[in-house]
């Protein structure tokens, strides 16, 4: 008779540090690497932007903005940047160039 859990699926992407803990308590069996190369973590950091990303764009879910915005909040810290440093840079580049408020398409210039 096959186990609860015979079938292995393979993810090979970035995950939340609880991840690993939380399939322990599960009692599923799993494996798993801490990334020690800078340029692979940069690397796996945009892959991850792009699939939050992407499941943000596909449902737009409060909670899905949430997990884009940890991993953007990952790339500033990987990146040496304060989020209060990046939030007063956005509030100039808003007040000088404004923002998306009005919907504008530039169509030529």
């Amino acid at each position: 008779m096959p186990g609860k859990y015979d079938e292995v699926v393979q993810y090979n992407k970035l995950v939340r540090d609880g991840i690993p803990d939380k399939i322990a308590r599960l009692g599923k069996p799993s494996a798993w690497h801490v990334v020690a190369d800078d340029q692979e973590f940069r690397e796996r950091l945009k892959a991850k932007l792009l699939e939050e990303a992407d499941e943000f764009l596909e449902v737009g879910t409060a909670d899905e903005l949430a997990d884009l915005l940890e991993v953007i909040d990952a790339i500033a810290a990987h990146c040496g940047l304060d989020r209060e440093d990046v939030a007063r840079l956005q509030a100039e580049k808003r007040q000088k160039y404004g923002g998306f408020d009005k919907r504008i398409i530039l169509e030529w210039s």
